[in-house]
């Protein structure tokens, strides 16, 4: 069995909204404030986390993301575009726009409870896909990018109302600013 795992941007307060400033919020672009590198490469360090199984997107994300990589050309776009996707979606999307992307066709829960079983699945951002697998305990690490800001107000990436616990795996600190990696486990993981 592989694992479920989500890879967030958060600040110190929990919040995961608005990293980019996309979202014109007081508070967005938070994100970009700090690393080092340009953004067009793996300012994160996240090289790593995203090339093992399959990426899972919710439509808006995956619409922002499919405009960013595809006309990029680093190590890291590459990876990004080489990966296979998949995007939980409603409302249909054009998946020709992002390389090796396909729209998930009937439930999304059923789908990653089934892709599971064969090889990890890497949520990124998509927050409301975050929760409702959360919600359905399907998810099996979170891997939290923290930076050093705290914001006050946004969406958080728990449940005031949903207590959680979980097992602390690692930290590591991903850039000279003070960007730290956090992974936790939901759950102990089957030997």
């Amino acid at each position: 069995m592989s694992d479920v795992i989500v890879i967030a941007f958060a600040t110190l307060d929990g919040v995961v909204s608005d990293p980019d400033g996309r979202s014109g919020t007081g508070y967005g672009g938070w994100a970009f404030r700090f690393g080092t590198g340009p953004v067009a490469d793996d300012k994160f360090r996240l090289g790593e986390r995203m090339q093992h199984g399959v990426q899972l997107y919710g439509r808006r994300t995956w619409e922002s993301f499919a405009q960013v990589w595809p006309g990029r050309d680093t190590d890291y776009a590459r990876l990004m575009n080489e990966v296979p996707k998949r995007v939980a979606t409603r409302s249909g999307v054009d998946t020709s726009a992002w390389s090796n992307s396909e729209a998930i066709e009937g439930d999304v829960l059923e789908w990653v409870a089934d892709e599971r079983s064969r090889r990890n699945v890497v949520v990124i951002g998509s927050f409301s896909l975050v929760r409702a697998l959360a919600a359905a305990d399907l998810v099996d690490e979170y891997r939290v990018i923290t930076f050093p800001v705290a914001v006050g107000e946004g969406d958080r990436l728990f449940d005031r109302d949903a207590p959680s616990e979980f097992r602390f795996r690692e930290s590591a600190v991903a850039d000279p600013d003070g960007v730290t990696t956090l992974t936790v486990l939901r759950r102990e993981r089957a030997a």
